[in-house]
């Protein structure tokens, strides 16, 4: 081939010795490539076999113009005008010159030698060869390059074995495809694949031949379409004989049949559809399952439509359908935006309908919940947040929902919500408010408490006595006082009677107003002492009114709507110190020594009585009269004020143990430090207007502590009340202390131990029940995994994020990861001289890998007292690489049920799946 340019430049390049002849200029009109491969080959034989060429022509210039010389006229001599001229003239080339093939910069390499066959216009490169044209990055085997044609073709080569190897990979913008062979056309842009391989996204595709028609459309034949890793031998396909194909956009195939292990199933499509986007997600309709029911017949579930609306947020419709007429909706959707808040709602409707209507076992009923999780990005504004954690509904829902087995909510007596809105204010003094809302439903009484709204606010404390320095000691300069305020509206009501007009009418409203001044100082240089008094106001809306009515012979409450107030103050000192206390063992033991911490405390607290607001009615019971007293406040939302002034004494000690152990490592010349018991508590009082009757003077002390063992890993918590006051044969605390009694010191009238104890051979890093403690159980999986049967796509198994993906060798590895929770509770009453267990109950859960693919796990437990067997859950996976099989089984109890599932692990084929649970049968 001729390249036209008036001068052409070689670049070489010594891929040995790094040296580049860049210097080398050929003048002449029309060059040889062929004599610039010679001389390249011939610069390259000191350099070794391997080098790499650039050629870069430069555009040509135009032929220089005429040029006439004319000599200059002495000024002294007459001479006759003479003319003299020379032209210098370069003749233009007739021919007329062929359009450049190579209009870009060109490089090439090749590890054995680049040949070049200047009859037939052939540029071979041999052995991990490499063109890079443009945007084409060609890596292969072999690759010639067909200069009349404008074409490249590249292919593999044998190995000393005589083994294929070197498959080519051809790369053109973001598509890439690895196939036995290619032919390429750099004017036409079409290509001719053999063997193709490429990945789209989640998607691996293999077709026997395939036509580039152009940079954004290719024809395939003979295709294969998978999500397995292994293109090649996959674990299962969709064979289809023709394909149109757009990078990034969509696969139309016709005739689709499914292959599994390389053996054809009767599953089959006249055409298929695979969509393909290089966003994050696309809307689809989410293809549901089939099922059955004893109590419900025939159903499809957890089928309907996913909506991606944007990049900040998405809905996901769900329902289900029963043939008895069951049905269930569930909306779902997540949403965020960086750096400013992120969170989730989740909205379940389900109407259950049991057995046929006339038969006696016939039932409906209608059950919600509703769950919401917000939180918010303290770098978007750190002067306010707002956060959300809300989980309310029907108090049934987790025990009667059909698409939803959790055993940890169902489990759980008690539901909450909150949602508050916090927001500082820079002033001086700082303030700050506070408006949330609260919710607390008890699943078993159905009983609802719920406070919309709850405002507070606080102005923050002002030092009035310190001066410009801003220095704070002494009795004086520490006084300092602080505004608060409370406001509430609460509801209380039940689960049928919620959000319902009666709901609305029990409403109580109140506002609280508080001001603390407090000070605090030292005493003899080791006591830290501390004295307050607190001013508060309450405002209520309602209140009552008591009288006796004759006719009905009892007592009657009127409510009263209206404003009110009661005004109410105490004083409280207190005086602590620390004391610190080492036993000493010598250096060379091996418990060095023992530090003892001590914090006595005792306080003092003052309450006047107000009985200024206490009012009396006249009873008269079978003809005698007689007087009693009540608070108009009573049952009001923040209580009553107190009839009788209180005088109080408190006592408390705390104290923790620590110890210094040489340790083991003999490396170290520190000493081990070690915590022998985080806290060891004791609290007590002493009321010094205690009458003897109604209220005794000392109450009972309560003790508690806790420590941890095996590095944190396991938490023991103890506690303990101890009366010292003794009971009559009814089981009455009488006016007598208990030594008195002919019985010991104290009296122990309860007493509680629970263990934790969480240990793996995996690290640290086992991942969170999230989802079940945001329900209302358990974050672990003493109670079972946390099932959600609207998804059973994801593992039941935790995911470590410490550990490493397993390494699969010939030989099993001996160390076999595993990971256990156990938990101990024991209960002890004497109340009333019972003196027995009342709880003492064990849970263990544990998980391990029992192969590489293989994973099981048990949760079960024992109750000592009741003499039986705890809820059990037996669940087992199977890892079958594109594929996950699950079974989770629980065999006894009201949540007896079983669920089968085997599907594709990929999001974008998740509905190839099938799925079987048994109902459970609460």
């Amino acid at each position: 081939m001729i390249i036209f340019a008036k001068k052409l430049y070689v670049s070489l390049t010594c891929q040995k010795t790094s040296h580049n002849f860049t210097k080398i200029v050929f003048k002449p009109l029309h060059t040889n490539l062929f004599n610039i491969v010679l001389i390249s080959f011939f610069l390259t034989i000191g350099c070794g076999k391997s080098y790499s060429q650039e050629i870069k022509p430069k555009k040509k210039s135009l032929p220089a113009a005429k040029q006439t010389n004319k000599p200059a006229a002495s000024p002294t001599t007459a001479a006759p005008a003479v003319s003299t001229a020379t032209v210098d003239t370069v003749k233009i080339d007739s021919i007329k010159p062929k359009k450049e093939f190579l209009d870009a910069p060109t490089k090439y390499k090749a590890k054995d030698y680049a040949k070049y066959d200047k009859k037939n216009k052939l540029l071979t490169l041999y052995n991990e060869a490499e063109l890079y044209y443009k945007d084409v990055e060609l890596k292969s085997g072999i690759i010639i390059l067909n200069l009349e044609k404008d074409e490249v073709y590249a292919g593999r080569i044998k190995d000393s074995a005589g083994v294929l190897v070197q498959y080519p990979n051809f790369k053109q913008g973001s598509n890439e495809v690895q196939p036995d062979s290619i032919r390429f056309n750099f004017k036409t842009k079409k290509a001719l694949i053999y063997n193709s391989r490429t990945k789209q996204g989640e998607l691996n595709i293999k077709a026997s031949v395939t036509k580039k028609e152009n940079d954004s459309v290719y024809f395939l034949k003979g295709a294969r379409i998978t999500t397995a890793e292994d293109i090649d031998n996959p674990e299962y396909y969709f064979q289809t004989s023709r394909i149109k194909f757009v990078p990034g956009k969509k696969i139309v195939a016709g005739l689709t049949q499914m292959v599994i292990a390389d053996v054809p199933t009767p599953l089959a499509l006249p055409y298929g559809f695979f969509p393909l986007s290089k966003e994050k997600s696309v809307s689809g309709i989410i293809i549901p399952s089939y099922n059955d029911s004893n109590t419900r017949g025939f159903s499809l579930q957890n089928g309907g439509y996913y909506f991606a609306l944007s990049d900040n947020y998405d809905l996901t419709v769900l329902g289900d359908y029963y043939t008895n007429g069951s049905y269930a909706m569930r909306f779902e959707s997540a949403y965020a935006e960086r750096y400013k808040y992120r969170g989730n709602v989740n909205i379940r409707f389900e109407n259950l309908i049991n057995s046929e209507r006339g038969y006696p076992d016939y039932s409906k009923q209608n059950i919600y919940n509703i769950q919401w999780s917000h939180s918010k990005d303290t770098k978007s504004n750190p002067n306010s947040t707002f956060s959300a954690s809300v989980n309310m509904g029907s108090s049934k829902y987790f025990k009667r929902s059909i698409n939803q087995a959790n055993i940890g909510s169902n489990l759980n007596n008690t539901l909450s919500s909150s949602i508050s809105y916090n927001k500082t204010f820079n002033t001086i003094p700082g303030s700050r408010i506070s408006l949330s809302a609260t919710h607390q439903q008890n699943t078993q009484t159905e009983e609802i408490l719920m406070t919309l709204p709850n405002f507070q606010g606080s102005i923050d404390r002002i030092y009035p006595f310190v001066g410009e320095n801003g220095v704070k000691k002494g009795f004086f300069k520490n006084i300092n006082l602080q505004y608060n305020v409370t406001g509430k509206n609460n509801f209380k009501t039940t689960d049928s009677l919620f959000f319902k007009p009666q709901m609305f009418k029990d409403a109580q409203i109140g506002m609280q107003h508080s001001i603390p001044i407090s000070t605090n100082f030292k005493i003899f240089k080791y006591f830290s002492a501390g004295a307050s008094t607190n001013y508060q106001e309450t405002w209520v809306t309602k209140t009552i009114d008591k009288n006796y009515d004759p006719s009905k012979g009892e007592v009657s409450n009127t409510t009263v709507n209206g404003f009110d107030a009661f005004r109410t103050y105490n004083f409280s000192t207190n005086l602590g110190t620390t004391i610190y206390g080492t036993f000493n063992f010598g250096a060379d033991k091996k418990i060095q020594s023992i530090r003892h911490v001590m914090r006595p405390s005792i306080t003092y607290a003052y309450t006047p009585s107000f009985e200024r607001y206490y009012d009396h009615y006249t009873v008269d019971a079978a003809g005698r009269i007689s007087t009693d007293e009540y608070t108009r406040f009573e049952s009001g939302i923040y209580g009553a004020p107190g009839r009788e002034n209180s005088n109080i004494v408190g006592f408390s000690l705390s104290n923790t143990f620590e110890a210094k152990v040489r340790d083991s490592d003999s490396t170290k010349t520190e000493p081990k430090k070690i915590m022998l018991l985080n806290n060891l508590n004791f609290s007590t009082s002493y009321n010094f207007n205690a009458n003897g009757k109604e209220t005794l003077a000392w109450q009972p002390i309560i003790v508690s502590g806790g420590t941890q063992f095996f590095d944190n890993k396991m938490n023991v918590n103890f506690g303990a009340v101890l009366n010292p006051y003794a009971i009559d044969n009814a089981g009455n605390v009488i006016n007598m202390y208990n030594i008195e009694n002919g019985g010991s010191l104290f009296r122990m009238t309860s007493a509680n131990l629970t263990m934790n104890y969480s240990f793996s051979n995996k690290g640290t890093g086992k991942e969170k029940n999230s989802q079940s403690q945001r329900n209302g159980g358990r974050n672990d999986d003493l109670f079972g995994t946390n099932t959600d049967l609207n998804d059973t796509r994801n593992s039941q198994f935790a995911n470590d994020p410490e550990r490493e993906e397993d390494v699969i060798t010939e030989f099993f590895s001996s160390k076999l990861p595993w990971d256990m929770t156990m938990a101990y509770s024991l209960t002890y009453s004497n109340v009333n001289r019972e003196s027995k267990i009342t709880g003492n109950s064990i849970m263990i859960s544990a998980n391990m890998d029992i192969t590489p693919k293989w994973k099981g796990g048990v949760s079960t437990g024992f109750d000592f007292v009741q003499k039986g067997v705890t809820f059990t859950q037996f669940r087992f996976e199977r890892d079958l690489l594109s594929w996950r099989m699950a079974f989770n089984w629980q065999p006894m109890g009201t949540n007896s049920n079983w669920n089968f599932f085997i599907g594709i692990k990929s999001g974008m084929l998740s509905d190839i799946k099938w799925n079987k649970r048994s109902t459970s049968t609460r």
